[in-house]
């Protein structure tokens, strides 16, 4: 909840588009942290080398089970967030560009 306030806040003094700054500051909603939380799991086993991957069920998860694969999911979920940001940081700066030249004409 704080981000919000800290992104709107960042966008007033930094001039920004509020609209989209609310909209990328969301991105962590609530239907979207499973799927979020399961990439991160998934791309820790990845770069970590375990195989323990694959379909997880609620059953599944518990606490001995998380706290055995902690590290896991945190190195999945700083790698994640990494390549998700440099991806979608490329393709929004060359959506920026394709459509600046396109708008000057």
């Amino acid at each position: 909840g704080y981000q919000l306030i800290t992104a709107i806040a960042l966008a007033y003094l930094l001039k920004l588009n509020k609209p989209i700054v609310i909209v990328a500051a969301n991105i962590s909603i609530a239907p979207m942290m499973p799927v979020i939380i399961y990439l991160s799991y998934i791309t820790g086993g990845i770069f970590l080398g375990n195989k323990s991957g694959g379909v997880l069920s609620v059953s599944d998860t518990t606490f001995d089970f998380v706290k055995n694969n902690i590290i896991q999911y945190v190195a999945g979920s700083i790698i994640f967030g990494l390549i998700l940001s440099v991806t979608l940081g490329l393709l929004v700066f060359l959506l920026l560009k394709f459509f600046r030249k396109t708008g000057k004409k």
